[in-house]
């Protein structure tokens, strides 16, 4: 008798795109390839990304893509995000980046662990004009991230934060910042705790910004807080549990 050779029918694909996917790639890829593209060389050597077109991006709606619809956002999903990274990273990482800290790391993270005063205060600003920094890298605590060095003691109504930050991606453009501090550094990781800290807070500065040899374009900066004072209103989450 003849052998007989099954054949394993083909995969089909992991994601069939929505027609409402189609349409939202479509437009990002259509506006990366003629409003990003011909500024990408000279925003690569210059090392600076164009102001206008991160207010551009916030019009489109990529800045705040999951932030819910009552907060002013486009009230979408993860995946829609991944899509206009992917589409904007095709043109020029930089962008790609700006557009990735800002709804997969920073809003993200709002959505999930504010509190409802917290996302009625930033939500709405990240949707419309304020970029975010997610800041946890330390000269000592890359990778390492529970051997963070940087301190925040209780003040009265505040947290006073000392320390410094290093390689903060979209730092020179950001107006809110989520920083990884310890209030008790014997204590390890139950430490660690989270805080929004906004740009002009006392005894916070954005240091230099390094000169890459690629994504130029894409702020990376040291990050200093010398008595930087942070309301206690603005830990995210539980103290000791990010």
């Amino acid at each position: 008798m003849p052998e007989t050779t099954l054949q394993a029918p083909s995969p089909g694909p992991l994601t069939s795109f929505t027609e409402d996917e189609i349409l939202f790639r479509d437009n990002i890829r259509q506006f990366a390839d003629e409003k990003l593209r011909p500024l990408v060389k000279e925003m690569d050597e210059k090392g600076v990304f164009d102001k206008d077109l991160i207010h551009q991006f916030f019009q489109l709606g990529l800045m705040g893509i999951e932030i819910p619809e009552q907060y002013g956002g486009g009230g979408g999903r993860f995946f829609e995000a991944i899509l206009a990274v992917e589409e904007m990273s095709r043109v020029d990482a930089s962008a790609g980046v700006i557009v990735d800290v800002q709804n997969t790391l920073v809003i993200n993270a709002l959505v999930r662990w504010a509190s409802e005063e917290q996302k009625k205060r930033y939500l709405p600003r990240m949707a419309t004009n304020t970029c975010g920094a997610y800041a946890l890298s330390e000269a000592g605590s890359g990778s390492d991230a529970f051997a963070l060095q940087t301190k925040a003691t209780l003040k009265g109504s505040d947290y006073v934060l000392n320390g410094r930050k290093l390689w903060i991606t979209n730092a020179k453009e950001a107006g809110l910042f989520i920083l990884f501090a310890t209030v008790d550094p014997a204590a390890g990781y139950k430490g660690i705790t989270a805080f929004l800290i906004e740009k002009d807070f006392p005894g916070f500065t954005v240091g230099k910004k390094e000169d890459k040899l690629g994504i130029r374009a894409s702020s990376t900066c040291e990050l200093i807080l010398e008595d930087c004072r942070v309301p206690k209103d603005n830990v995210l989450g539980d103290v000791g549990n990010s």
